[in-house]
């Protein structure tokens, strides 16, 4: 879910070919979870093979990676890691959400209200490490580089952008801007057709930049300001402050000095109390941890390996795997170049 700042942002829109001979830290599970909610039937039952086990992860990851390499982007993968001890509210949340959902989902089902139950099926998307397991795999045999974070995947990807060890970092939350991102990618994951909810109407979805350098200078905050505005906003890791919203939030923040003024106008103003942990909260945006990602390689792709995991275990098209594989390989010399190919794999 994320924190809630988009209406702060100014989004600039792009094309995926714009990113041609761009390395893009991808949030991982993030991409996961949009995949698992949007590669589904009508009535909402996710992809599956054969035995009735879920590949619209793997479906999902596999093609559109292989689209990124059309357009000459290089996408590197990362994974989260354990999460800090101040998400777990946020975490059992969602399970709850989760529950509710389902319950929802089967009841639109047995009322033949198929448009709903699709709707209520995508927020039952969960991400097992079975799943992410068979990702890494996937990756692997793509001969496309992951990364284990040591903790949140968007930390990891927005320090790594400002390493300039990436051009970017990409997600569908706006999180990677409270890590310091330089440049957040948007809808990477989603870009494409996409049918509006209830309506029998489709939009375009494409990529949006969003650059932190902007958004800072528009509102003439800092990026701990930034914080401050996530914080009363509401993140993963606290609650938010009813009634204060992003813009709310901008005023605010622009009259104090320190966090401990900020919290005792909000105090007496909301009658809302912060986490005690809530510095805890804000050395981490500041400063997450960071694992040193050393080389990135990628490498040439392992047909025998996919085709192992995709077509003889779940049931996959052996010649569009093929396919898919022979222009992935095609389009990276034509687009990148030989000389570029071999320092790459």
């Amino acid at each position: 879910m994320g924190v809630d700042i988009g209406d702060l942002a100014t989004k600039h829109t792009i094309s995926i070919s714009s990113l041609s001979g761009k390395t893009i830290a991808i949030d991982a599970l993030n991409s996961i979870y949009q995949f698992l909610a949007s590669i589904r039937q009508p009535d909402g039952t996710p992809l599956m093979d054969f035995n009735g086990n879920i590949t619209s992860h793997l479906s999902g990851l596999f093609y559109r990676t292989s689209r990124f390499y059309e357009n000459g982007l290089l996408a590197i993968y990362v994974f989260d890691g354990k999460p800090p001890s101040f998400k777990s509210e946020t975490i059992e949340k969602r399970m709850k959400n989760k529950k509710e959902a389902e319950e929802k989902w089967k009841t639109a089902l047995d009322e033949e209200r198929y448009e709903d139950a699709r709707k209520f099926a995508q927020a039952t998307s969960r991400v097992t490490s079975e799943m992410i397991e068979e990702c890494k795999e996937l990756l692997d045999g793509m001969g496309v580089p992951w990364i284990q974070a040591e903790s949140e995947g968007e930390a990891q990807s927005a320090i790594m952008a400002d390493k300039k060890i990436v051009y970017a970092s990409a997600s569908q939350d706006y999180d990677s801007l409270l890590f310091g991102a330089p440049i957040l990618l948007r809808n990477l994951s989603i870009t494409g057709r996409r049918k509006v909810p209830g309506k029998d109407k489709y939009i375009l979805v494409e990529p949006e930049q969003i650059l932190l350098g902007e958004l800072l200078s528009n509102h003439k905050i800092t990026r701990e300001k930034l914080i401050w505005i996530g914080i009363l906003c509401g993140t993963d890791f606290n609650k938010g402050v009813k009634k204060v919203g992003p813009k709310t939030a901008i005023k605010i923040v622009s009259k104090y000095s320190s966090f401990d003024e900020l919290s005792k106008y909000i105090e007496e103003k909301y009658s809302h109390t912060f986490e005690e942990n809530i510095n805890e909260v804000i050395d981490f945006f500041m400063k997450p941890p960071y694992k040193e990602s050393g080389k990135i390689k990628f490498k040439k792709p392992d047909k025998n390996a996919l085709k192992k995991l995709l077509c003889d275990k779940h049931n996959f098209s052996e010649e569009r795997v093929e396919r898919t594989l022979a222009n992935m390989q095609k389009i990276s010399q034509d687009v990148f170049g030989q000389s570029k190919l071999d320092k790459w794999f």
